[in-house]
């Protein structure tokens, strides 16, 4: 018996134009939620809720690093629906290409800590009073990268180790008034953000062929991630890994980093490929970088 049941429940979703999101707002409209779709992409979330039906589906233009557009949407979800019970904290970029810390342009690495983490953290502040009094459920995406090492993708990873501390912060604090929060861990998935591990980029898609043996290395489907979304929120879960074979990795992580991190210090490969990844940034600072979103 499912414990937090969906249908009829709305759902807050950011990074909702595509991916993780879209995928997840797709499942969660099939099984009766109203989903409200936020992201800053609004020609897509607009299609996507023409596909859905415009019935149970509320689409806002939201940039989750603007408070005052955060509040303003979650005031115009509980005008459209009647109350907000469930938020998906999901946008997330990463920097494309990807660069190591000393030739990162220092304003994508901070654009990548405000979308990742400040942006989750001010999406939950704005509609958790609602979340609270509907004694709702709050779900935040982190990664894999929240535990694995974040080399070429530090912004990222800090990231989502900060958003992994929040969530499990957060589900503690929320207890004491009926409502839950849990943490999604996704491994590799199809979507424009691993791109660079998949193709786009040589150096770093040769760099997870490494790093990322067999398994752990194969991206799975966004429409798999949702499945698992869909359960966790339905069973308040406090965590949400997908692939499962990713659970006794993270359940070993304090035996595991120091092996991990050893092999991407030492590997002779690995540190071959990341001197090119340095050089092909050129000037400290001055790599030709955009983000890439989820």
């Amino acid at each position: 018996m499912l414990t937090y049941p969906i249908a009829g429940k709305t759902v807050f979703i950011t990074g909702a134009a595509g991916g993780i999101g879209a995928a997840t707002a797709r499942t969660l409209h099939s099984r009766g939620a109203n989903v409200v779709l936020a992201d800053r992409g609004i020609d897509a979330t607009s299609a996507l809720a023409r596909d859905l039906g415009g019935d149970r589906t509320l689409t806002l233009s939201v940039d989750v690093t603007d408070s005052a557009a955060l509040a303003d949407a979650v005031d115009r979800t509980v005008h459209r629906f009647g109350g907000l019970d469930v938020v998906f904290a999901n946008a997330g970029i990463a920097a494309d290409p990807p660069a190591a810390i000393a030739t990162i342009d220092p304003a994508m690495f901070e654009r990548v800590v405000e979308v990742d983490l400040l942006g989750v953290w001010r999406t939950v502040r704005a509609a958790l009073p609602h979340v609270i009094a509907a004694r709702g459920h709050v779900l935040v995406t982190a990664s894999v990268y929240a535990y694995f090492n974040g080399m070429t993708n530090a912004p990222y990873a800090m990231s989502k180790a900060g958003v992994e501390q929040f969530g499990r912060a957060l589900r503690a604090e929320l207890g004491i008034h009926g409502a839950s929060a849990g943490v999604l861990y996704p491994g590799w998935v199809h979507t424009p953000i691993a791109g660079a591990a998949f193709g786009s980029n040589d150096i770093t898609t040769r760099m997870r062929e490494i790093a990322f043996p067999s398994l752990l290395g194969k991206a799975i489907a966004p429409t798999r991630v949702a499945d698992a979304v869909v359960r966790g929120i339905e069973n308040r879960s406090a965590r949400v890994m997908v692939p499962r074979r990713w659970v006794p990795i993270s359940a070993l992580r304090g035996v595991l980093n120091p092996v991990t991190d050893l092999i991407a210090e030492r590997h002779p490969e690995l540190r071959r490929l990341l001197r090119r990844l340095e050089e092909s940034a050129g000037p400290t600072g001055k790599s030709p970088q955009t983000d890439t979103p989820r």
